[in-house]
């Protein structure tokens, strides 16, 4: 599956993504556009569209980041982090 991306829609930098990685696994890839680049590894089965909810939903806020997080937090779903 090839990366799914989504840019703030606020005229920030901020991109999130998702790709299916060889292994299987899918990872959370986040880019504030300046300096940060961070990546997650998705520690529980969740479908491809609800993890793109997740990514759209959160890159539609002013704190991309913060929203990210916590919207993995109300719907269950586990990451790990792999890179930062």
């Amino acid at each position: 599956m090839p990366l799914q991306s989504y840019h703030s829609s606020h005229g920030g930098f901020d991109f999130l993504g998702f790709r299916k990685v060889p292994s299987g696994a899918f990872e959370i890839v986040y880019d504030d556009g300046v300096a940060r680049r961070m990546i997650w590894r998705v520690r529980t089965q969740a479908a491809d569209h609800t993890i793109g909810e997740v990514l759209r939903y959160a890159v539609d806020q002013t704190r991309v980041l913060p929203a990210l997080l916590s919207e993995l937090k109300r719907r269950s779903i586990a990451i790990e982090a792999i890179a930062a």
